[in-house]
Formats: structure tokens, sequence, C-alpha cells
């Protein structure tokens, strides 16, 4: 457990980051995640869907259908996560059967009939006000739920803390949204304007004409989906666009232990 935690606390691709964890996640009997996350969420609902981090282990049909087709919205699953904060297991949909809405029973539906019918939910303390992280564990098909709430009891303290770490992790990387990332100068004229200078301060010190900053400064927006520069630096710092270290140098002394 410890080995896994530091590598992925050394780790700074999401990629690997989350095939390693699928994996260790696999050693306790969850074949199937799928994660989410948003820093920009919205006082009725996750946000817009641009601003989403989705990492999802399940096949190509089932995530096109589940997520890009808006059904997570519809999961009595999603139902509680956003109003809780902890583990869930899937019993509480049966609990519940009485008061599931037609959309989600229709999820129910087309979950069943993707073998997804055992597993455990996880709703990630906020890490800000407007930020919300779930994962979502499955069993293979040939699990039952009382099986997996068997491995929970046995395991939950350690997976709990497995996926957290997760989760922490990949909130302080640079956000890898569906929106096309910051140029490197639009990057910079966002952090010489959270340091407070001017457009004529930031031509004279990149060496460029005002009308070139206010160019990057203009593109940034568009590509942050922003109306004023100043939400323009808010949402690049908030999603690790700006103020990150470029490269993958590590001060002396810390590179990962050697195994």
């Amino acid at each position: 457990m410890f080995e896994h935690l530091e590598a992925t606390v050394a780790s700074d691709e999401i990629e690997q980051i989350w095939q390693r964890h699928c994996e260790v996640m696999a050693g306790f009997g969850f074949d199937r995640l799928l994660f989410g996350m948003t820093k920009a969420r919205g006082a009725d609902g996750f946000g817009a869907p641009e601003d989403f981090l989705i990492l999802s282990s399940y096949d190509e049909s089932y995530t096109r259908s589940f997520v890009e087709g808006g059904l997570y919205l519809k999961a009595p699953m999603t139902r509680w996560a956003m109003s809780n904060v902890g583990a869930c297991s899937w019993s509480w949909v049966a609990e519940n059967a009485e008061r599931l809405t037609s959309c989600e029973k229709e999820v129910l539906a087309f979950n069943r009939a993707h073998g997804v019918r055992a597993g455990y939910t996880l709703s990630f303390p906020d890490l800000s006000a407007r930020c919300k992280g779930v994962m979502a564990l499955a069993a293979p098909a040939s699990v039952s739920q009382g099986e997996v709430d068997a491995i929970w009891q046995r395991h939950g303290r350690e997976l709990w803390v497995l996926n957290t770490v997760l989760y922490l992790r990949l909130y302080h990387l640079p956000f890898p949204a569906q929106r096309r990332p910051l140029s490197p100068r639009q990057r910079e004229v966002l952090e010489w304007v959270g340091q407070g200078k001017t457009t004529q301060d930031i031509a004279a010190i990149m060496g460029l004409g005002v009308t070139t900053v206010e160019k990057h400064l203009r593109l940034a927006r568009e590509r942050l989906g922003v109306q004023t520069t100043a939400q323009a630096v808010l949402k690049a710092s908030i999603e690790n666009q700006i103020y990150v270290i470029e490269g993958k140098r590590r001060p002396k002394g810390l590179e990962p232990f050697a195994r």
C-alpha cells in the first residue's frame, strides 16, 4: 500500500497514476472504475462538462453512453454523492427503491444491461466551495452486492485512503479539462496579471507590444470560457494551469525512494 501511495504522490502523469490505481483496485476486486471531478461546480449541479475531469476504465461504448450521453447526471448514486461525503454501498439503491425517479430507474436498467450491478461510491470532501470529486468502484458482474459489502468490511479503510490520495493528487495536477490548455505565452501574461502588473508593465517585461499582450489575454479568456481577465486568472489558478513548475525536474534529494 505504501509503495503505491508513494508512487501516486511522486508522479505528475495522470494517465500513469490512473493506470496504476486501476491495477491496485482490481487487486481488491473492483475491475471497473469511474472517477469524476470538477473545480467549477455550479449552484445547481456539477457545472459545465467542459470543466470536468473524467477517468474511466470501462469500455468505450459504456463510457460514451454513460458519460458523454449524460446518464451519470441521472444516476441514483450521483444524487447520493451530491449530498453526502464518505463511502456508500450500492445497496443504498435497493433500500431507497421507492424513492427512485423514472430517470434513475432507466440508468439502473442501463447499468444492469452492462453488468454493472455491485459496487461502492465514494464522495470526497470538498477542497473548495466549487470542487466536487466522486469515485465509483464496480465489481465484476458475477459478484453480488453482499460480497462487495464484505470486501468493504475487510478493506474499506485502505480503499478510502487509497482513493482519497488519488483524488488529492489529481486535484493538484494541471487540470486536463476538455477545453484547450493555455499556451505558454497565455500562462505567462496571466501570471503577471496575477502579480498586479498592468498591460503596459507586462509588455515591457516580456518585450512585446501592448496589442500583443492584449491578444494573449483575449485568447486566454476565450480558452477558459470566461468574460474578464480577473476570472481568467482565478480559473487558470484553480485548474493549476499557472504558477506551476514546468517539466519534470525534481529538487535534489526529493527523488522517489529506490526499491
